[in-house]
């Protein structure tokens, strides 16, 4: 059991009353109150007219794909360094996965590499806000403009992170969230897809609901997918939205602490932000380039004063199951990835606590 974890969510009162109210109406599935109001809160907080919640995020960019009609035949472009739900979501679908090395500034998908990956075949781009900063989102979607390509948002870190002054999530034909444990809110286990279109969110909805008409009960036009999110999860996600800036607000004094304790340690780069960009720091992030201590030798050492941390996502060209949709090349996510240690970021942090982590990391660099 770690002093300080990584992640680890902040529930308090209000949660407990709204999910104690959802089992005592009896509405404990995948119908009550909550889940509409959850939907229909989350996608106003983020600027976008319609959510579907679902049982998760990965599901959710399932559901995308599906209800945008990608399938066999088709090529989705994603970036190498991402958790792989976004690569698997493409292959569920039947498509082909096309990677893409990332920007060595913020770490996200690269668009001055996305020209040479757009085929005949490319009918979408997944973007990732990896880590809780924004991708480049006008130049993705001057891009996706030009060569008529859907953009699917995968925004699973980044709640109620900014592309010059707009949250991300609002920008994409479909984008979609994860509230796992470890996320900036949480359901639980959870996940929403949201749009501005009408007519895919109803698609998603009866996607998501096993196909069955809205119009007859029990009669399937489509082949669906059970991937509802159940009222309880909802409840407990609308008591973490009315949180949701304290979050973020927290998370961003975290990382200012990281920052002004970390900023002047040889070998040692801060977690960026992009002047276009406000980054909510789902988790803060480092790169060990350092003479002294290796990232996993400085890992292990943390971990003996009882502070967890977490090595950066493998590269997706790196694994072998995926190797096969690799054909460019991937210098900088390779790099970074060898390189990058996520610290603790939960919003249950003292400042004091933070401040023992960073001289923690300082003592054993320097």
């Amino acid at each position: 059991m770690y002093r300080y974890p990584v992640a680890e969510p902040e529930i308090g009162e209000e949660e407990l009353k709204n999910v104690v109210e959802a089992v005592k109406s009896g509405w404990v599935s995948s119908k009550g109150k909550f889940i509409e109001d959850f939907e229909n809160s989350f996608a106003k907080y983020v600027g976008v007219k319609y959510g579907v919640a679902t049982s998760n995020g990965t599901v959710a960019l399932h559901l995308a794909l599906v209800a945008l009609n990608i399938g066999k035949g088709d090529e989705v472009i994603v970036p190498d360094l991402t958790f792989a739900a976004t690569i698997n979501a493409v292959i569920y679908v039947g498509a082909k996965p096309v990677i893409v090395d990332i920007n060595p500034d913020y770490w996200c998908i690269d668009p001055n590499k996305l020209e040479k990956a757009i085929t005949q075949n490319t009918k979408a781009i997944i973007p990732v806000h990896l880590y809780g900063h924004p991708c480049d989102m006008e130049a993705i979607m001057e891009i996706a403009s030009r060569h008529n390509l859907y953009v699917v948002e995968d925004a699973a870190e980044a709640h109620g992170a900014e592309y010059k002054g707009k949250k991300v999530g609002s920008f994409g034909r479909i984008s979609c969230f994860s509230f796992y444990g470890n996320k900036i809110i949480t359901t639980g286990e959870g996940g929403i897809c949201l749009t501005n279109d009408n007519e895919l969110a109803e698609k998603i909805k009866i996607l998501r609901d096993h196909g069955m008409s809205p119009k007859r009960r029990y009669w399937h036009d489509v082949v669906g997918f059970n991937y509802r999110m159940t009222n309880l999860q909802a409840a407990l996600g609308l008591a973490q939205l009315n949180k949701i800036e304290r979050f973020i607000e927290k998370k961003r004094g975290i990382a200012k602490i990281y920052t002004e304790e970390l900023s002047s340690i040889e070998g040692v780069t801060l977690h960026p932000e992009m002047p276009w960009a406000k980054c909510v720091y789902w988790l803060y992030s480092i790169l060990i380039d350092n003479k002294k201590v290796t990232r996993d030798e400085l890992a292990e050492k943390l971990k003996e004063n009882g502070i967890e941390t977490r090595n950066f996502f493998y590269p997706l060209h790196e694994m072998p199951i995926y190797r096969k949709y690799a054909n460019l090349t991937y210098p900088i996510s390779s790099k970074i990835s060898k390189q990058g240690l996520n610290l603790p970021s939960s919003v249950k942090l003292s400042e004091e606590d933070v401040k023992y982590i960073a001289r923690k990391v300082r003592e054993i660099i320097t």
